[in-house]
């Protein structure tokens, strides 16, 4: 059955009736090809989970004066750090647009200046979508999207993490714009997965000095024989993390690794994908780390 084009497959009801006809429309919805989402829109049934597909739909049911905002906004910006299957929008001060199973809306003045265009849907900019999630989610969250945008960033980091700061600075609502700040010095482009990021806030929120990211060891020569997830170059400590996907059938070449790191020198420590729910463990073991390098605190 021929169905109307709709933005990425998004179409409101009235439309789509135009379009098919009373019969025609009640037998698409019945056949699954056409899905109900939220009041008077309908979403193609193959999309139904799409979320460039609920989002145009948030969008229709909101109206003009609205913007895709928060994780779904991180999202269409090539953030995925954090996933949420709700689609976040955004509305001005006393709209009366209500949350519903699926959609979170969230009323915030001054808003539409910071509206760009992302696959023809509205979309809060970058900087200022980062400067909201900073403020609100928790901080591990929050330090690994700000990674993940900086290294998305390219060649310009630091313009993306000076826009971001600019916006924490103008929040109306200075709820969480400390935290938000410290988070986003604490951001690096050489993170390279939110395991990486989560593991680096935990460690930080312990009491740990920063550590650098994904430090080069070299050799005599200057050449780079690895990069250090985590890393004290002054005590010779690092952290490495053995995320499955990254480190599955590498198990010998990781130790041989780690053989040649502590020949260098260095007190290597490994972290498992367990221990991002339980710290207990590597804390021990990287306080030993330090103290045998006579560093205490």
């Amino acid at each position: 059955m021929d169905t109307p084009s709709g933005l990425h497959g998004a179409h409101r009801r009235g439309e789509a009736l135009a379009a098919l006809g009373d019969r025609r429309l009640r037998t698409a919805i019945k056949s699954g090809v056409l899905r109900p989402l939220w009041t008077n829109v309908v979403v193609d049934g193959s999309r139904f989970l799409d979320p460039l597909t609920r989002g145009a739909a948030a969008l229709l049911v909101a109206g003009d004066d609205a913007a895709l905002s928060g994780p779904t906004a991180a999202w269409l910006h090539g953030c995925r750090a954090v996933e949420d299957a709700a689609v976040h929008i955004t509305v001005r001060p006393g709209r009366t647009l209500k949350q519903r199973p699926g959609l979170v809306v969230h009323h915030r003045g001054m808003f539409s200046r910071d509206v760009v265009d992302v696959l023809g849907l509205r979309v809060l900019a970058l900087d200022r979508v980062l400067s909201d999630l900073l403020c609100s989610v928790r901080a591990q969250d929050g330090l690994a999207l700000a990674d993940e945008a900086l290294r998305n960033a390219g060649a310009e980091p630091e313009q993306l993490r000076s826009a971001i700061a600019t916006q924490i600075g103008s929040r109306l609502d200075p709820r969480g714009t400390v935290r938000a700040a410290l988070l986003l010095d604490l951001a690096s482009p050489r993170s390279r997965s939110p395991a990486e990021s989560w593991l680096r806030w935990g460690l930080v929120d312990a009491g740990f000095p920063i550590p650098e990211v994904n430090w080069p060891v070299t050799g005599p020569d200057g050449t780079v024989h690895y990069l250090v997830d985590l890393a004290w170059p002054s005590l010779r400590i690092a952290v490495e993390h053995d995320g499955y996907a990254a480190h599955v059938g590498r198990e010998e070449a990781d130790r041989l690794r780690e053989i040649d790191l502590c020949k260098r020198g260095w007190i290597v420590i490994r972290s498992r994908a367990a221990d991002l729910g339980d710290l207990g463990r590597l804390l021990r073991e990287l306080r030993a780390a330090f103290a045998a390098r006579g560093y205490t605190w």
